[in-house]
C-alpha cells in the first residue's frame, strides 16, 4: 500500500463552532485537525478513515474557500476589478497559488469581470466626478484594467461633455465672484481633472454665453464685464496639455 493510501486518522467528531455556526471542527483519531465548512462537513461521517491526501484536499479546498470569502466581503463594498482583489489577497498573506484558485471561483461566478468593472467605473464618474478620458485611462490602468478594456470602454466618451457637466456643478459654487475669477477658478479645476486646453476653452466660453444670457446679476460687478461672454483670457489658467 502506498503511504498516500495509509490513513491518516479515523473520524471521530465533528462539532460545529461556537462562534461560527456555519464552521464546523473535524477531530481525528480524538484530536482536533482542522475546520470545514458547514456544507463541506456534512460531506464527512464520523468513523470514516481519512489519508493523508484526503486531508490535504479538504485543506487545501478550505483555504481557497476562506479566500473566496475574504474577497466577497471586499467585493460587498463596490465592484472592485481582478487586480484589486489580489492585491487585497495579497497584503492578508494569501499564497499565489490560493489567489489564483480564489480569483477562478469568483470570475466562473461572476463576482470579478474587469471589462463590467471598466464600465462601472466610467459610469461611476461621469455620474459623479466627470473626468477627462486621459484621466480616466490612468485610474483603470492603476486598477490593473487592460488597455483593449480601456479603449472599448471608453470609445464613446464625450470629452466635452464630460467637461461641461463637472464645470456646472463648480461654477455654480462661484456665483458673486467676477468673470477674471470666473474663467481662472473654472479653468484650473477643469485642469485638474485632465482636460485639454481646448476642452476647457470651449467649455467656458459656452458656460459664459448662457450664464450672459439666462442671468446677467450672476457676477458680483456686471460692470466690470459687459458681456460675461467676452474672449476668454487665454492665460488665466495656464499652459495645458
Amino acid at each position: 500500500m502506498k503511504d498516500s493510501d495509509k490513513s491518516s486518522g479515523i473520524v471521530t467528531m465533528l462539532e460545529v463552532q461556537k462562534r461560527n455556526k456555519e464552521r464546523v471542527n473535524v477531530y481525528l483519531d480524538g484530536e482536533y485537525a482542522f475546520s470545514l465548512t458547514l456544507f463541506e462537513a456534512a460531506k464527512l461521517r464520523k468513523g470514516q478513515a481519512l489519508t493523508p491526501t484526503d486531508v490535504t484536499l479538504l485543506r487545501d479546498a478550505d483555504t481557497v474557500l476562506k479566500a473566496v470569502d475574504r474577497a466577497a466581503h471586499f467585493l460587498s463594498y463596490r465592484p472592485r476589478s481582478i487586480q484589486e482583489v489580489r492585491r487585497n489577497l495579497e497584503q492578508k498573506d494569501t499564497p499565489p497559488a490560493v489567489i489564483d484558485a480564489a480569483l477562478a471561483r469568483l470570475s466562473e461566478q461572476g463576482y470579478v469581470d474587469d471589462v463590467a468593472f471598466a464600465r462601472y467605473w466610467v459610469e461611476n464618474r461621469n455620474t459623479f466626478k466627470p473626468l477627462s478620458p486621459r484621466a480616466l485611462r490612468h485610474e483603470l490602468c492603476q486598477k490593473g484594467i487592460d488597455s483593449t478594456v480601456i479603449n472599448e470602454v471608453l470609445s464613446d466618451l464625450d470629452a466635452d461633455e464630460a467637461a461641461y457637466t463637472a464645470a456646472q456643478s463648480r461654477a455654480a459654487r462661484m456665483r458673486g465672484t467676477d468673470p477674471r475669477q470666473f474663467r481662472a477658478k473654472l479653468g484650473g479645476f477643469l485642469q485638474r481633472r485632465g482636460f485639454s486646453y481646448a476642452t476647457v476653452h470651449d467649455v467656458i466660453q459656452r458656460l459664459l454665453d448662457e450664464i450672459d444670457a439666462e442671468d446677467p446679476e450672476f457676477f458680483a460687478d456686471a460692470d466690470a464685464d459687459n458681456s460675461a461672454a467676452d474672449n476668454i483670457d487665454t492665460g488665466a489658467y495656464g499652459d495645458m496639455d
